[in-house]
């Protein structure tokens, strides 16, 4: 048994074996008033002085190891593996994210932001990514500028903060924005933009206007470390998204009432192909209305729900073939633009049990419509910048490469329990379970159409018989050593419903450690 898989199997066990023991400690720990922060160590003081050399100055670094492993995952235990995976559909590799960072801060008001990352790979097992296809061993990827801003507090002595360049943005719960380069698979998440937070305090509410211009190739707009442009045959380029993206949102969020914090918003999403005959974009001009509210009730009920509508258009090459599609209807079908009419909803419900060990059960739900194959409008949503593993590291990750894209969650019905608690000081330990349908029975973006493969094939992962996606299982070990010390286990399990050609146990396992400076 590999490392990661022995470590998450302890993972698991712990977690059964800490559940037992709940009642047995929870009497030895009973609730108190945490003392106050201790004063610093030595080591602690000399670090900091390090870090902060001069009141103009601060810097930092972290360093992220992880291990992971997974099987059927990307595949989807097709026949034949899928188009392109036939023969990598177990998967393990070690990945090493390094991050240098820096702040200047000429005056109180002004900050210079920068960071660079690096994340070099080593493959265990034959690789199913991009330029290093079906290859082993090292693949020493490039550096980036993940970070590069100018931060103006108070600009013209108004209530505001401006922020232009390369920045980290998340908004709300990160459903429809929180990571800006999906394809780089967690390396970043930035968006090249401008944000202007404009703060209302008598009214108690905020508005974040952002403009976006997001290219598609790391090097698109500043030059990276090292190539990061893919050559040969038979390989994908290195991509932080799948196409070139300019964007608007305005969002408003007023906190009048602690039991009901609202939020509306609008976002507008221009995507334009990348030419280049292996790469899978689209041309589009998406518009989403939304809405959120979230709050505490009675000190132990914690909400939230959004809801969102979008129209527009959207011309996918790959799914729009002049007549060849294979999923589409004949009376669907269209070469240019398809008219955009999709739904959204995302909710979250937890009950805090207030108690020593901090249990926390929650029932989560969220729904995302499907392309309809028998009409020719198209009623897929899309998630924008949303594309992240906000609940599954595999699922809405790896398991969408054939149906969409990477982390593109579409056509899907999710709903189910989770279950936290602090077993120890610094430990967390969480487990879920989610039912996984599909709203529609035809995955409309599979992975066959964009190479002209019919079903007949056997190479198709999709049943379209069904809308049962499966039951999936997640469970999750974090400890936190100390301020620059952390580290987790993770699994995750889905068990294919009828949705799938295959009904193999698909599996994801990692184990991380993280350093921080």
């Amino acid at each position: 048994m590999n490392p990661t898989r022995l470590l998450t199997t302890l993972a698991l066990a712990g977690s059964l074996a800490l559940g037992r023991a709940q009642s047995n400690t929870a009497a030895s720990a009973a609730a108190a008033t945490p003392p106050p922060a201790p004063a610093p160590s030595a080591a602690e003081q000399t670090i900091n002085d390090i870090k902060n050399p001069v009141p103009w100055l601060t810097w930092g670094g972290d360093l992220r190891l992880r291990d992971e492993y997974f099987n059927n995952a990307l595949s989807l235990g097709a026949p034949n593996g899928g188009i392109g995976f036939g023969n990598v559909h177990e998967q393990e590799y070690l990945r090493f994210r390094g991050r240098l960072w820096a702040s200047l801060m000429p005056t109180n008001d002004l900050t210079f932001n920068v960071r660079l990352a690096a994340e070099p790979r080593e493959f265990i097992k034959s690789s199913t990514f991009d330029t290093f296809y079906q290859e082993e061993g090292p693949q020493w990827r490039y550096g980036i500028l993940d970070t590069l801003n100018v931060q103006w507090k108070n600009p013209f002595h108004l209530p505001a903060t401006l922020t232009v360049g390369r920045q980290d943005i998340f908004l709300g719960d990160g459903f429809l924005v929180g990571d800006g380069t999906p394809e780089d698979g967690s390396f970043t998440s930035f968006l090249d933009s401008a944000r202007l937070t404009y703060k209302l305090d008598d009214l108690h509410t905020t508005i974040d206007a952002i403009g976006l211009i997001q290219d598609a190739r790391p090097d698109g707009w500043l030059p990276t470390l090292g190539p990061s442009t893919a050559t040969g045959d038979h390989v994908e380029p290195l991509l932080l998204t799948d196409q070139n993206e300019k964007g608007a949102i305005l969002w408003v969020a007023n906190k009048s009432l602690p039991y009901a914090n609202l939020d509306g918003y609008f976002m507008y999403k221009h995507d334009s192909r990348l030419n280049d005959p292996v790469t899978f974009g689209d041309n589009a001009d998406i518009y989403t209305l939304g809405g959120r509210v979230s709050g505490l009730v009675a000190e132990q009920w914690k909400y939230s729900l959004e809801g969102a509508y979008q129209f527009g258009r959207k011309q996918d090459p790959d799914l729009n073939d002049g007549g060849a599609n294979l999923f589409l209807a004949p009376a669907a079908q269209s070469t240019g633009f398809r008219g955009l009419n999709a739904y959204a909803l995302n909710g979250k419900l937890t009950y805090l049990f207030k108690d020593p060990l901090n249990d926390q059960l929650s029932l989560s739900c969220e729904f995302l419509s499907g392309d309809n194959p028998n009409t020719k409008s198209d009623e897929m949503f899309d998630v924008l910048w949303g594309r992240w593993p906000s609940w599954s590291e595999m699922y809405n990750i790896y398991s969408y490469v054939q149906e969409t894209r990477v982390g593109q969650t579409a056509n899907l019905i999710r709903f189910g329990p989770t279950w936290t608690l602090n077993p120890m000081p610094k430990m967390e330990l969480s487990s879920s379970y989610f039912m996984l349908l599909a709203d529609q029975e035809t995955p409309t973006r599979d992975l066959n159409n964009a190479f002209g493969v019919p079903p007949a094939a056997g190479t198709d992962a999709f049943s379209r018989a069904g809308n049962d996606r499966g039951q999936y299982i997640q469970a999750v070990l974090k400890y936190k050593f100390n301020q620059h010390l952390s580290g987790h286990l993770w699994s995750e399990f889905l068990f294919p419903g009828d949705f799938y050609v295959n009904h193999q146990m698909m599996s994801f396992l990692r184990a991380e450690v993280m350093l921080t400076f």
